[in-house]
């Protein structure tokens, strides 16, 4: 038995800590990105806000230039935007500390040291030369709170409102690191000379390595990071726990345990698009919008989740709401 609202923490919780993660990941993909990227390519940092869906918050807040230094300081600690890494792991931790006797004990620890550490580094995350460290101490530290709560946690309503809240972040940002190939301008190729420079190749590498993908990629597909191949392993392989495939799944094992049938028939909505993609297709054009359709469906999913599980049919009464979940 679980009250709406305790469920809905959790949930986020779990969005939250997630989003902290996979945003240091793509910032840290990106910084080492532009460093790489041949002369004759170009990166825009308002490409970037595009690729996260912030650029209209951004402009209302800094004006129009969106340079390295204020798309940086909003995406990691600028607390009005709810989405930067230090307003992710603050709201994480509020959730936590709210409804600490749900959890394992040590959690609240663990979250609370993430938050510290957070707030007294990030600063440092603005120098490019010091980004990279930050951002991945706050990755590792992260995936230590995860791991203490998949390792002692009872596999309860509680776990599972949190492994739909991971995954569907998870699928939503993986579909954002493949985009930001779609922010990268290469240059004209006038002669086979500059085709095999191996510009799409860098970019795809930097996607393979920004989601840690790279050693698995290379251990079950090739070698090679070619474009269609990396789609269809980040898309639609069951097996890399930050491909979209596996992430549905996830989702689907955790509400198969929970009740109402309107969250899932969304979720097949998002497997069938997935099951259709055409790959080699989308490597050369459309991934921007393909990416839209599947976050928007995600998003879809979302509000289902939200209305079967987080606001019942009376909400004067959801402090009373309880869930009887098999």
């Amino acid at each position: 038995m679980m009250l709406a609202r305790v469920a809905e923490s959790l949930y986020w919780m779990a969005r939250y800590l997630e989003r902290a993660e996979d945003m240091a990941r793509l910032i840290n993909a990106t910084t080492m990105l532009v460093m790489d990227i041949p002369r004759g390519a170009s990166f825009g940092w308002e490409d970037l806000l595009k690729v996260v869906g912030l650029d209209e918050p951004f402009h209302q807040l800094y004006g129009d230039e969106a340079s390295e230094s204020a798309v940086m300081s909003f995406l990691i600690q600028d607390e009005r935007n709810p989405s930067s890494i230090f307003a992710c792991v603050r709201h994480a931790r509020e959730n936590t500390r709210t409804f600490r006797e749900v959890l394992p004990r040590e959690s609240w620890e663990w979250v609370n040291e993430l938050y510290l550490y957070t707030s007294t580094h990030l600063s440092h995350a603005l120098d490019r030369r010091k980004r990279y460290e930050v951002l991945n101490e706050i990755i590792r530290r992260r995936q230590a709170v995860i791991g203490l709560l998949s390792g002692t946690m009872s596999r309860d309503e509680g776990f599972q409102f949190m492994r739909l809240g991971r995954n569907i972040e998870r699928a939503d940002m993986t579909t954002r690191v493949l985009d930001v190939s779609y922010a990268i301008n290469l240059p004209r190729q006038d002669s086979q000379a500059e085709a095999n420079l191996g510009l799409p190749d860098l970019i795809w590498m930097s996607v393979l390595q920004s989601l840690s993908a790279h050693q698995m990629y290379r251990r079950h597909v090739d070698v090679h990071a070619r474009g269609h191949k990396v789609l269809a392993y980040l898309l639609n392989d069951l097996q890399f726990p930050r491909s979209v495939r596996h992430c549905l799944h996830e989702i689907q094992f955790a509400l198969d345990e929970l009740p109402t049938a309107e969250p899932m028939r969304c979720l097949q909505g998002v497997l069938n698009l997935v099951d259709g993609a055409d790959y080699r297709k989308l490597s050369k054009t459309g991934l921007h919008e393909f990416c839209d359709d599947i976050q928007s469906r995600l998003g879809d999913l979302n509000e289902a989740i939200g209305q079967a599980y987080f606001r019942p049919a009376h909400p004067q009464k959801m402090a009373q709401s309880l869930f009887s979940l098999a």
